[in-house]
């Protein structure tokens, strides 16, 4: 193992990259820690050339990777890599061409464990320690222990891709594999949304009032600017099924508010505020309120109310059959697109967006037949 924390050493590190065909990658972040989420380390290994510690705070310009990450003919194993390809995307412009994850693999193939310590275990007959997994890796130095842990999550992504890659061919999913892959590759990255309308990010606000859902706004916004004075993520201030709570409840006292914050001690000091802010949404004239999103509240037509429930029906039922996840065979996001739709052919069922034309191979007749 070596560390790359200079140019020169990243150079190096480029040409003994160059004519390699498989390299391993992964990534450890700050977003348990940090208001603002960054790429800490970068782990890199090479088949049967070594293993690398790639230093993003000492070397933020890593421009000389991106050439070996776009290029289609070395493939780039990873366990999970969404949010690899999407934070690398958006820190430092990297493409991706010819992935393979070991984590949608084993989903593809319906196994009941796919993180990736079980998988090595299971496979390999190794065990993985995770005991650095919640770890702040914005501090310098690591430990001895924090090095080992981030490079076994690369080491062994080559023996694990190979036995994957033997048991899709066996169960006749390799190309299901391939198109998920390439589309893990065509992510796009996962930058910081901000403003006082994110509120409606939280599960459940579009349930409250336009009353309840300004309150809401308002102790969003304290929220955010807590977190960032503070250098905190988010729901490490309060958690927003707790924001929820506040807003539906509406306590105009502080004793109500301390009743509802009563396992955040540490905002103790914050209480007035937290008031306030609701106060401010209570006392929002009508015309200040929130909006209902386009399509919130939208009546969806009959007909297609049916057909998610005869696909639903049909997904749950196949799941079975196929001994996969449901949301493998069919995400509720996909089943509501196909649904409204309403497709009546081949050629339509492939133009829905996400569908994937393996599914339409797969199952193409029985999602056409939910849908009469």
């Amino acid at each position: 193992m070596r560390w790359i924390r200079t140019d020169d050493q990243l150079d190096e590190l480029v040409d003994e990259l160059s004519g390699c065909k498989a390299i391993g990658i992964d990534i450890e972040g700050d977003s348990l820690h940090h208001y603002t989420e960054k790429v800490c380390l970068l782990q890199l290994a090479a088949h049967r050339r070594g293993s690398w510690l790639v230093d993003p705070l000492a070397l933020r310009d890593l421009s000389p990777l991106a050439p070996i990450l776009a290029d289609a003919s070395v493939l780039k194993v990873v366990h999970g890599g969404d949010n690899d390809v999407t934070s690398l995307r958006r820190e430092f412009g990297f493409t991706f061409r010819t992935m393979f994850d070991t984590s949608i693999a084993a989903r593809l193939l319906g196994d009941a464990e796919v993180g990736l310590q079980a998988l090595v275990r299971n496979e390999l007959g190794i065990e993985l320690s995770k005991g650095s997994q919640k770890d702040d890796w914005s501090k310098r130095p690591l430990t001895a222990k924090q090095e080992a842990y981030a490079l076994a999550d690369v080491d062994h992504l080559f023996a694990l891709a190979t036995r994957l890659t033997d048991r899709l061919a066996e169960a006749g999913r390799t190309e299901w594999a391939r198109e998920e892959f390439a589309a893990l590759a065509n992510l796009t990255p996962n930058e910081k949304r901000s403003g006082p309308d994110e509120f409606r990010r939280i599960k459940g606000s579009a349930k409250l009032s336009l009353r309840k859902q300004a309150v809401l706004r308002e102790l969003y916004v304290w929220r955010e600017e807590r977190a960032a004075a503070a250098d905190r993520p988010p729901f490490k201030i309060i958690g927003p099924d707790v924001l929820l709570t506040l807003a539906d409840k509406s306590p105009t006292t502080i004793e109500e508010v301390e009743e509802v914050l009563a396992s955040y001690p540490r905002q103790a000091s914050q209480f007035d505020a937290v008031l306030d802010a609701i106060e401010r949404g209570l006392d929002l004239p009508e015309s200040e309120l929130p909006k209902r999103e386009v399509g919130e509240h939208t009546s969806v037509p009959a007909a297609a109310r049916r057909r998610v429930e005869a696909l639903r029906a049909w997904r749950d039922e196949q799941a079975k059959r196929s001994q996969l996840e449901p949301s493998i065979v069919m995400s509720q996001k996909l089943i509501d697109r196909v649904a409204l739709a309403g497709p009546q052919t081949t050629a339509e069922l492939v133009a829905i967006e996400g569908l994937r034309r393996w599914r339409v191979v797969e199952w193409g007749p029985a999602l056409l037949a939910a849908c009469k």
